[in-house]
């Protein structure tokens, strides 16, 4: 049976806890034995974490020690999957860069916060992505700062209605990357558990943390 340990906590505005149960029965539909924590103390336990198939960090902003982000960037490296969305894994502990390089990106700006936005399949291929279509979201659209290396499969594109100078710009919403050993997934959609109402944007995450625990 594979195992997933799932995070959350920081800032309530990104609904962690009802994030975390729209994904805990999907898991469990998939096989998977599922921990639920509410403190970054439960990546003090590293020899436990690296015993693990997956971990779904829920978390935006706050603060974690030293000690905490060490066992959960050890656990990833040495291949435990980790896999999340929006500012739960993409805008997490602002000063840790260390933990940035290993999501792939950080949020930097959601200009005009809630709009009307579409989401572009760019890898048909990619059994993350196979047999999905593009699709429309109303939420907030994250401009990243992100790194270069990411695998992406999919994109949005910013109208700059509401920040002139980005106009055109083609921004990734979902990508893979390796952190040593362990499988990183992320995708940008989810700011509210409401959000994973639209089949892709939750069927994505879905496939996104069955790749990162190998499950494939």
């Amino acid at each position: 049976m594979k195992s997933a340990l799932m995070v959350w906590g920081g800032w309530d505005g990104h609904e962690p806890k009802q994030c975390v149960d729209v994904f805990v029965p999907v898991l469990k539909e998939q096989g998977f034995e599922v921990e639920i924590s509410n403190t970054l103390d439960a990546y003090l336990d590293t020899a436990k974490l690296k015993a693990l198939d997956l971990i779904v960090p829920v978390w935006t902003m706050g603060t974690i020690t030293g000690e905490q982000e060490k066992g959960l960037l050890e656990a990833v490296k040495s291949g435990v999957g980790i896999a999340g969305w929006h500012g739960g894994m993409g805008d997490s502990f602002r000063n840790n860069t260390e933990y940035q390089f290993m999501v792939g990106g950080q949020w930097v700006a959601h200009p005009g916060g809630i709009i009307d936005y579409e989401v572009n399949i760019i890898n048909h291929k990619d059994p993350i992505t196979a047999g999905l279509n593009d699709f429309k979201m109303h939420s907030e659209q994250y401009y990243l700062h992100v790194d270069p290396s990411n695998d992406v499969l999919a994109t949005t594109t910013l109208t700059g209605e509401h920040n002139s100078w980005i106009k055109g710009c083609v921004m990734p919403v979902a990508w893979k990357r390796m952190w040593g050993k362990g499988r990183v997934f992320y995708s940008s959609v989810g700011h509210v558990a409401k959000d994973f109402e639209v089949p892709e944007a939750k069927e994505i995450v879905k496939r996104g943390m069955l790749w990162a625990s190998r499950v494939w």
